[in-house]
């Protein structure tokens, strides 16, 4: 098995009156092949959410661009957790989505909180007329009518002056021509341009580490020491805490070194978050014994780092990145390029230079080439980075060993 899996997303521009990119609109895709979005649900939307941010990364994705994610009843009424901040991405409501007093209150407290909101798929009925007031952004379907129908349409929303009109559908070349004539300022649709797939690959998930770190953080008062061991036991969780980091302050302030500063600059409530959503977008199984390998790597570091006087969770985090590294095959600057990390850490990954960069050396070539006798120290290293890891995997209900 692969402990990596593709993950996909469908990209769609939207244009302004002089053809240049404007937004993008990001979609699910489950599949390599996948022309269309075989489900519009808050499975989907919650892959898109955490995919995004966490697995391509949104300026990746989008460069300097706004995108807009579209949002089911279940994040639009705060069943479901939206864990960026608001300005991260534009919040598109979904046509299907019924708009009762539930959805509005929901919908006005978004945009109390700052968030942009796009109103999808408007015709004009009274029901959804009642989000103009809300609005950011209308797209107007010009498939929907005759060109009086869709001019009325663009009317109503006009008389809230901040609303952009959006033509959405733009399948002609007469459609394109029409919208231009009655003043929308965004067109989107196949003659300007059809969705676009863009796949990477990521870390399978572990589980049993998601539902773990999901019970420890439902509790009134958190464990912070047993939530960072949770999350250093899942590279994937581990990973996406990092890039989350990034995700949730729009311009970092400071780097991190370590998972335990990153889950304290996020903030639990964050960090909740961000497992929930993944909890609901992770559908694939990974490798754990690759995964497991993993770990094991980045508990040695730590280990023989705090036997040298260095930092232990620094020295986790290095080893941990480098094995994640190796597992996607990709060169370790693609990854930390993405991740806030501070200077020694990431020339540690990507160079093995600094004290950092001689731990993480002495493990990698210790497991690679070292019978177990070679080096005492580190064939104990060794047996005991396994006992901590397989703890946690075969026994759920035992607590983190405690920090060494």
């Amino acid at each position: 098995m692969d402990s990596t899996r593709p993950v996909h997303i469908g990209r769609q521009a939207l244009y302004d009156r002089h053809g240049h990119v404007a937004a993008y609109e990001l979609l699910f895709r489950d599949g390599p092949e996948a022309m269309h979005a075989a489900v519009r649900d808050s499975a989907a939307t919650s892959r898109v959410i955490v995919e995004a941010f966490t697995a391509f990364g949104i300026p990746e994705l989008v460069g300097d661009r706004r995108c807009f994610i579209n949002l089911t009843r279940e994040f639009i009424v705060g069943e479901l957790p939206l864990p960026f901040p608001p300005g991260a991405a534009g919040l598109e409501l979904m046509a299907d989505v019924a708009v009762d007093d539930e959805v509005l209150d929901g919908v006005a407290r978004l945009v109390e909180q700052g968030h942009r909101i796009a109103v999808d798929d408007f015709a004009g009925d009274a029901s959804r007329a009642r989000l103009l007031p809300f609005a950011h952004y209308v797209k107007v379907n010009m498939l929907a009518g005759d060109r009086h129908a869709i001019s009325a349409v663009a009317g109503q929303c006009r008389r809230y002056p901040r609303v952009r009109l959006v033509a959405q559908r733009v399948e002609t070349h007469d459609l394109l021509d029409l919208a231009r004539k009655l003043q929308f300022q965004w067109f989107q649709g196949h003659v300007l341009s059809r969705p676009h797939l863009i796949t990477t690959h990521t870390l399978s998930p572990t589980r049993l580490a998601r539902m773990r770190l999901l019970a420890e953080l439902a509790t009134d008062e958190v464990n912070l020491d047993r939530a960072v061991d949770t999350i250093e036991r899942d590279p994937a969780l581990a990973v996406r805490v990092l890039r989350g980091v990034n995700a949730a302050s729009n311009g970092l302030p400071q780097q991190v070194s370590s998972i335990r500063q990153a889950v304290v600059m996020l903030g639990i409530p964050q960090v909740r978050q961000w497992a929930t959503l993944m909890m609901v977008a992770d559908l694939a199984d990974g490798d754990e014994a690759q995964l497991t390998d993993a770990v094991v790597r980045a508990r040695m570091c730590q280990t023989v780092a705090e036997r040298q006087g260095g930092s232990g969770p620094a020295a986790f985090t290095v080893g941990l990145l480098s094995a994640i590294g190796d597992l996607l095959g990709r060169p370790a600057s693609e990854l930390t390029d993405q991740l806030p990390l501070t200077e020694d850490v990431a020339e540690a990954v990507v160079h093995s230079r600094g004290r950092l960069g001689a731990v993480l050396t002495e493990v990698r070539t210790y497991q690679r080439d070292a019978p177990l006798a070679a080096v005492p120290d580190l064939a104990d290293d060794l047996l005991a980075a396994l006992r901590w890891t397989n703890a946690t995997l075969t026994e759920p209900d035992e607590a983190p060993a405690p920090r060494t």
